[in-house]
């Protein structure tokens, strides 16, 4: 089944789809997942939504709305000399996200889901299905935001939320914050708690920095400053929305840098602003988010200890102080992550999916900035809803290259690899265990039979001079011959072989024993080359 999600926001707007085979991918709007929910009417009655909508303001700042979503409660908005109705507003916008899931998908979502504030009641909700409806598409299933984003926690972070525990959603959004706190049941999530601050979110941090600027040069150039501060014609609005948007830039690039510049068109002048400052501006904002979180806990009747964990959500909580402040006021650190607009609407297309979702908006990560240095008092009033506020928080696409790390841990994992390569002198050590074993060769059987083959020459004892018998004297006898003397007994010829064949087996125990010691000679020439 496809379905279709969408988190109307204050300053942009996010939509996703999920295709048959569970696999979600966002709507891209001019290669961008955030839409700016903002409009622009131009003259001849089109009406130009998103980025379009900022590029055109610059003509005429009066037929802009930068922000229609805090215009729920207003009934009915004129925009230059037209007046139209707060539904009506919405479907601007809404018919574009339909337009663009319609090309993607090629065909209607099977079911529409958008996500709503927890604190709206029934007169606000039923606004925004009358604007689905204008749209063209049909009923939506409305789903509360902190139930999104909890589903996100579980389904697509893959962290457990066991049944009777709670989550605590921090939402810091560019128009306005939300603190909620959700319990895990058998069917999904429930509300346990909720509280929020109409009154604090992007746009007041960026109307904090004009101040602080204002502050700054308003002396040294009073005119042309109040020209921007009290736009009169359409040329000082449009310097006005210009300082705003690099506002806006600068405000982003502060959480990933220590400092920037931004540009004062009117004054023709660089401001230099670093982290610390942008951090002292916002931060009476950020421990009153903190108060309102508590509060919402407390009204769970739980203690922080007792959840399971805080994640923020929002574009705004991508601000590295707003998670200092969190771990160090109640003692949890929270989860963010590198882009959080898209957890709401993707966690709420997670609700009664099949299988594991495929995308997901990134890993969870854990912010812990130092402690700010202290600046002077800075003025913390919250911008009024029906004062020319500044246009959408477009929060940046691409982060910074915090996911190229992990090529640089596979450079680090090589030294394992050098081990392996120092392995090759083992093999050396077995000519050495050789030249020690050497020595038994001398000790061949061989060798020492041919040396104990001397006793084959016992057959001797029987020659020798004193072994060998006397002459045996013969006594005289009658006779005409007179007595001849003894003569020694003649060898035998079989004596005289035995002694031939003695002297070949000498000669051939000689040549053995030679050839004996010349192989081991060999053999240890070898083993030693």
């Amino acid at each position: 089944m496809r379905v279709l999600g969408i988190d109307f926001g204050t300053s942009n707007t996010v939509a996703m789809v999920r295709t048959p085979d569970s696999r979600m991918r966002p709507l891209l709007f001019d290669g961008s997942p955030l839409l700016p929910s903002a409009l622009y009417f131009n003259t001849d009655g089109k009406v130009l939504v998103g980025r379009d909508a900022e590029r055109n303001a610059r003509l005429d700042p009066a037929r802009f709305e930068p922000n229609p979503k805090r215009r729920i409660d207003d009934g009915e908005v004129f925009i230059g000399d037209h007046p139209m109705p707060v539904p009506r507003l919405f479907a601007h916008v809404l018919s574009l996200v339909n337009t663009e899931a319609r090309r993607q998908l090629g065909a209607a979502p099977d079911e529409v889901r958008m996500t709503h504030p927890a604190r709206w009641g029934e007169r606000r909700r039923s606004a925004l299905v009358e604007a689905a409806r204008i749209s063209g598409l049909g009923n939506p299933r409305l789903i509360a935001e902190p139930v999104g984003a909890a589903s996100y926690f579980t389904a697509v972070l893959g962290s457990a939320v066991p049944v009777g525990r709670s989550l605590a959603i921090y939402d810091l959004g560019g128009g306005t914050f939300d603190a909620t706190v959700v319990r895990r049941t058998q069917s999904g999530f429930e509300v346990l708690a909720e509280d929020g601050l109409p009154d604090v979110g992007g746009l007041d941090f960026d109307h904090a920095i004009v101040e602080h600027l204002g502050k700054v040069y308003s002396q040294s150039h009073a005119e042309k400053w109040s020209s921007i501060a009290n736009p009169a014609d359409a040329n000082a609005r449009r310097q006005r929305r210009l300082l705003y948007e690099d506002v806006r830039g600068a405000k982003e690039m502060l959480s990933r840098t220590a400092s920037t510049d931004i540009h004062l068109p009117a004054l023709e002048v660089d401001a230099h602003l670093t982290r610390e400052e942008l951090e002292g501006l916002v931060k009476p904002y950020l421990e009153r988010t903190v108060s309102c979180l508590r509060r919402a806990i407390e009204s769970a009747r739980l203690q922080p200890k007792d959840l399971v964990g805080i994640f923020l959500v929002g574009g705004s909580s991508r601000i590295p102080l707003a998670a200092h402040l969190i771990h160090t006021e109640l003692g949890v650190a929270p989860t963010t992550l590198e882009q959080p607009e898209t957890v709401v609407v993707e966690g709420a297309l997670c609700i009664g999916s099949p299988s594991a979702p495929v995308h997901a908006s990134g890993m969870p990560r854990t912010v812990t900035p130092p402690q700010p240095q202290q600046q002077r008092p800075v003025s913390a009033v919250p911008v009024s809803p029906a004062m020319n506020r500044p246009g959408p928080m477009q929060q940046p696409v691409q982060q910074p290259p915090m996911q190229q790390r992990p090529p640089v841990q596979l450079v680090r994992q090589q030294p394992p690899v050098q081990l392996v390569r120092q392995q090759p002198p083992p093999p050396q050590q077995p000519p050495v265990q050789l030249v020690r074993q050497q020595p038994p060769p001398p000790q061949q059987p061989p060798v020492q039979l041919v040396r104990q083959q001397p006793p084959v020459q016992q057959p001797q004892q029987p020659y020798r001079p004193p072994v060998s018998p006397a002459p045996v004297a013969q006594p005289a006898r009658p006779g005409p011959f007179p007595p001849q003397p003894a003569r020694p007994a003649p060898q035998p010829a079989q004596q005289q072989t035995d002694e031939g064949e003695r002297n070949w087996v000498a000669v051939i125990i000689v040549v053995l024993v030679l050839v004996a010691v010349l192989f081991v000679i060999l053999l240890m020439t070898a083993f030693n080359g």
